[in-house]
């Protein structure tokens, strides 16, 4: 466990920020961050803020994570579904507060990445997949839980499909020019049940796996 002052200080700003859950904080506090961004930005790991990464894609600010994780309202019992791999922080943090994590990644190089990094944190209870994430694990499912780290035009319903019913799924919806919005869904008997929770910024939810090439297919 790091006793870093830049950690410490960025629990405390998640703290004065509204994240009051103490398992995500420590979950946060016990995570190398440094680890999931590139070298030149490592003197930036601890700050709230969000940092790019290979691919064109980004790790997360601190407090979205903390957010996202936080409006899962998880069990240790839970099995999640992480559609988004990207550095495999938050896939990480998931780790360390839920039963199983599948995470699923379409850049192949991405995936291999965050893979080496969730072995060298002996977090064995996450398990990597290089497909089309709006596609989901089907042959994971049920989930009790479904979270998204890009972002749609509604609820992709291969994943609804995939929740437990009384299941949640936190994902960023994209309403156009009104800009994207953090949204909990919650899948009942009848449908569905949905609410807004946060202005949010992220990529979009791209459908099949990114080739080398940067085509997809």
């Amino acid at each position: 466990m790091t006793t870093d002052v830049r950690v410490i200080q960025l629990i405390m700003e998640l703290r004065r920020q509204g994240i009051t859950d103490a398992d995500i904080l420590s979950a946060i506090e016990t995570t190398p961050r440094e680890m999931f961004v590139p070298e030149v930005f490592r003197d930036r790991a601890y700050d709230n803020t969000a940092l790019p990464i290979d691919a064109g894609q980004s790790v997360s600010q601190p407090y979205v994570v903390a957010f996202m994780t936080m409006a899962l309202q998880l069990k240790p019992s839970h099995r999640v579904l992480e559609v988004g791999t990207g550095s495999g922080y938050q896939a990480a943090i998931l780790a360390k507060l839920a039963k199983r994590v599948y995470t699923i990644e379409r850049h192949a190089g991405l995936a291999a990445q965050a893979q080496e990094r969730l072995k060298k944190l002996h977090l064995f209870n996450v398990e990597v997949r290089v497909s089309d994430g709006a596609r989901g694990w089907p042959g994971q499912a049920p989930f009790d839980r479904i979270i998204v780290t890009a972002a749609a035009e509604n609820p992709p319903p291969e994943l609804v499909n995939q929740l437990n019913v009384k299941g949640l799924m936190v994902i960023p919806i994209d309403r156009g020019v009104q800009g994207q919005v953090l949204v909990r869904v919650r899948r009942t008997a009848q449908g569905i049940e949905s609410t807004d929770l946060l202005p949010v910024k992220f990529v979009p939810l791209l459908e099949g796996v990114a080739k080398s090439d940067g085509a997809v297919g």
